[in-house]
């Protein structure tokens, strides 16, 4: 699947951005991200426009809030315009390097990857509990070895969580309970939800919640595409319900939050962010939650690469075969590829 353009896609975790110069590659963008002295963060390309070397590769460093290129010592600011020619007072018109619109919101750093003229802030949706007073996060990121829609197939069907995920957050019920599929074309957001109202407690949840015994568990899935997946999980002992209000004061709640980033055609980053509203200050807990979905996370990379390789090597024309279960995932499918139509790829200019 092409990669969707003129969209926001997450780049980094915020904690993982500072005075150190930083490269991730989004779609196949190698993008330079740093912070400026007062803390803001940049992002322009990570490739010196003189002889193509990384600015992010020592001894390229920073000295206030301007980049130094180590190989011959070209000088960028902040805006990505070259301040600086070693040996030489003109500085070249073209001298540059591409920027990239940045916006850090909700503990992620969003970059713009498409016409900068198009970036809208209002378009990047929202994971607020991952930063929201009442919560607790563990979070991490996984390289994926596989095209970024497999993991979104393997998100919006929750049901292989009974095979893959067995011991950790996978019971019986998950495959065996039916899911409804809505999908907001206007706004193109994929909703899945499962509803199990009387299920085995897996031990990622009793584990946490002290919870013994059956339990009611829903899952409701929102997926923007082509970034953002949120999981709201909803785990309380069997019969207990949200009152006629809407309050669930009885209920432990937990946000799980995935951006699915495409590094290369092949390859994604796989950010991962888990939230809850229950042992706030407890570290064990904490620790329990990282390590667990960390395995959780493990085990549908290992999947999911091996089902690269498979793709990989089979013949044109292979016909997959789909069920009531997939379809949340072929919905999204469809909102991608008319997304990847409506933002081609810049056009290159022509070799002289």
């Amino acid at each position: 699947m092409e990669f969707v353009r003129n969209q926001w896609y997450v780049a980094a975790y915020g904690t993982e951005i500072g005075r150190e110069l930083f490269s991730r590659t989004v779609c196949g963008e190698s993008i330079l991200l740093w912070r400026t002295e007062a803390g803001t963060v940049v992002a322009t390309s990570d490739r010196c426009v003189h002889r193509r070397f990384p600015l992010s590769e020592p001894p390229s460093h920073l000295v206030g809030d301007t980049v130094v290129c180590g190989y011959h010592g070209f000088t960028y600011g902040a805006d990505g315009v070259c301040v600086a020619v070693p040996g030489q007072t003109r500085i070249p018109r073209t001298a540059r390097l591409s920027a990239y619109p940045v916006k850090e919101q909700d503990s992620f750093v969003w970059v713009w990857i498409g016409e900068r003229a198009l970036a809208d802030e209002s378009l990047i949706p929202r994971a607020p509990w991952l930063r929201m007073a009442g919560y607790t996060t563990v979070y991490g990121m996984e390289p994926l070895a596989a095209r970024y829609d497999l993991l979104v197939d393997n998100l919006l069907d929750l049901s292989h969580e009974t095979y893959l995920h067995g011991g950790y957050i996978g019971t019986p019920e998950v495959a065996n309970t039916p899911i409804t599929t809505e999908v907001d074309e206007d706004r193109g957001i994929v909703y899945v939800s499962r509803h199990m109202d009387d299920a085995e407690c897996p031990p990622f949840y009793s584990r946490s919640t002290g919870i013994e015994g059956r339990i009611v568990r829903w899952q409701d899935i929102e997926y923007h595409p082509p970034c953002l997946y949120l999981l709201h999980s909803r785990i309380a002992p069997v019969g207990v319900y949200p009152e006629a209000d809407g309050t669930d004061a009885h209920a432990f709640h937990v946000e799980v939050v995935y951006a699915i980033t495409p590094e290369t055609e092949t390859s994604t980053h796989d950010f991962w962010a888990v939230a809850r509203d229950f042992a706030l200050d407890d570290q064990d807990v904490s620790d329990f939650l990282e390590q667990s979905n960390r395995t959780v996370v493990l085990q549908d990379v290992a999947a999911l690469n091996k089902l690269e390789q498979v793709i990989a090597s089979e013949p044109d024309g292979y016909q997959e075969l789909s069920i009531n279960i997939d379809t949340g995932g072929l919905a999204a499918r469809r909102i991608l590829r008319r997304m990847a139509a409506a933002s081609p790829p810049p056009a290159r200019a022509a070799a002289r």
